[in-house]
């Protein structure tokens, strides 16, 4: 491609490369200058312009992101869609609730083949609602190599999915204490299922006993069993986990490093999941729950390394219960918090 200023009388058939103001009109930036355009300008007193020019195998924009796009999505399944390409951008967009999947190697290779090629992805695993965008291609420059994009097409071939809600329905089990929250922050677990498209089958409450809430889960009809234990739980062998084994499943792990959200746990009832909420899933705000039950109501597994591996990523905030010490405002005779110089 060609890029630079030339005369008007040799601009015809040219992409415009910054926008002139003709009289009352614009002309904006990528307009395919015709004859018509070129007597506008001379007429405007305009003797050159910055044009680029498309060269022999060259693409245009608009071409070239619909070709990466269509390409990264082929073969995936319904989900996504493809927006009208526009001044060389194509997004990529949710058809409905999911989870992002997408190969982050292919989609790097993809990006390295030229610095005017680019794809842009949400993270994985990403929880994505209708409408939302998931990737977008841009073609920086007014054209690009046609054997670049084809590379480039290539490398995303299939690269990103939108993995969507297989589970329909929930159960979920409150157990109480005396002074605890009881059924605070239903609203939210119930908010976050209806945005997966999951049916809050019924809310069970119980004491917070072993026995009574294995009894409350072998009952269980949701698809999927949420516990909300009024008293957190601090161990493997604690309430809520030993509550599962009881009623005849299993707990794959205690403990995630996403925070908040540590003291999650997930297991198994027979063939639905189960899923041991933090007591920070009585609020809306992101949390390591929020991670873990998306993917698991949309069918993507979740195992022991797949939850060691959200660390990386899984610091969501400093809550107040933790908050670092300020300069200079430490108390006498107290170590440096984490995070402080000593």
């Amino acid at each position: 491609m060609k890029f630079g200023p030339v005369a008007i009388r040799d601009a015809e058939g040219a992409i415009l490369a910054h926008s002139v103001t003709v009289g009352k009109k614009r002309l904006r930036k990528g307009q395919v200058l015709s004859a018509d355009h070129i007597v506008s300008l001379e007429e405007a007193g305009i003797t050159d312009v910055t044009v680029a020019r498309l060269g022999p195998g060259d693409l245009h924009e608009d071409e070239a992101a619909s070709l990466v796009a269509a390409a990264s999505i082929e073969g995936m399944g319904d989900g996504l869609s493809l927006s009208r390409a526009f001044t060389g951008r194509v997004n990529v967009i949710a058809d409905g609730s999911g989870v992002v999947l997408l190969d982050a190697v292919r989609l790097r290779e993809a990006n390295r083949v030229n610095p005017m090629i680019t794809v842009a992805t949400v993270p994985p695993f990403q929880q994505m609602a209708s409408g939302g965008m998931v990737a977008t291609i841009k073609i920086i420059s007014y054209g690009v190599s046609g054997d670049d994009v084809a590379r480039a097409a290539d490398h995303a071939r299939g690269s990103l999915r939108l993995a969507r809600p297989e589970i329909a329905s929930a159960s979920l089990i409150v157990t109480e204490i005396a002074g605890g929250a009881g059924e605070k922050g239903r609203d939210a677990i119930a908010g976050r299922l209806e945005a997966l498209g999951v049916d809050l089958a019924e809310v069970v409450r119980v004491p917070h006993e072993t026995g009574a809430l294995a009894q409350a889960l072998a009952g269980a009809r949701g698809a999927a069993i949420l516990i909300l234990t009024g008293s957190a739980t601090s161990d493997s062998a604690d309430t809520g986990p030993e509550a599962l084994r009881r009623a005849g499943g299993r707990v794959d792990r205690f403990g995630m490093p996403v925070d908040p959200g540590n003291l999650l746990f997930i297991g198994a009832l027979g063939q639905r999941p189960v899923i041991g909420l933090p007591g920070c899933a009585r609020s809306p705000a992101l949390n390591g729950a929020d991670w873990v039950l998306s993917r698991v109501v949309c069918g993507v597994e979740v195992s022991h390394e797949d939850i060691a591996a959200m660390g990386v990523g899984g610091l969501l905030k400093e809550i107040p219960t933790r908050p670092m010490p300020r300069r200079g405002k430490a108390r006498a005779g107290k170590a440096p918090g984490p995070g402080t110089k000593s």
